[in-house]
């Protein structure tokens, strides 16, 4: 590599500093510092999950929008409401810090977390989990020649 190259290399503690970002150590850290040091926070979930903003990028014009979760870090826990308000779906933010909830209708349901893989998820009418594997009724695809 040329000693004049206009490549921005790394060295010392900013190698090392790289390095544990890249596999992933520091990027809890990077996220909570960048929260408190840009983050304007609009609003908490029943769940408690926490959502902000921020200035925008350079070059573009949309505010940014996060979510801190309160505990376990998956997004099927963040109800529908919340979840239209971070993809800019509305600019309206929802009930957590007013008294009505505008947002939830009589008929619908209590959020929960996605099931699939759990003791609680979805089979539908004839699934059987017990088949065996090899029954003779399956004809592997072979390639023609």
């Amino acid at each position: 590599m040329c000693q004049n190259s206009s490549v921005y290399k790394l060295s010392g503690m900013g190698y090392k500093m790289a390095k544990l970002s890249i596999m992933g150590i520091l990027s809890n850290v990077q996220i909570l510092f960048f929260t408190a040091r840009k983050g304007k926070l609009v609003g908490t979930d029943k769940l408690g999950n926490k959502y902000y903003t921020g200035k925008p990028r350079k070059g573009t014009k949309h505010e940014r929008r996060w979510v801190i979760y309160k505990d376990q870090i998956d997004a099927s826990l963040v109800p529908a409401e919340w979840h239209g308000w971070l993809h800019r779906q509305t600019d309206v933010i929802p009930a957590s810090t007013r008294k009505k909830d505008t947002y939830r209708q009589k008929w619908q349901k209590e959020h929960i977390a996605n099931q699939t893989g759990g003791k609680d998820a979805y089979f539908p009418k004839g699934y059987n989990a017990t088949r065996d594997h090899a029954t003779g009724d399956y004809e592997a695809w072979t390639p023609p020649k």
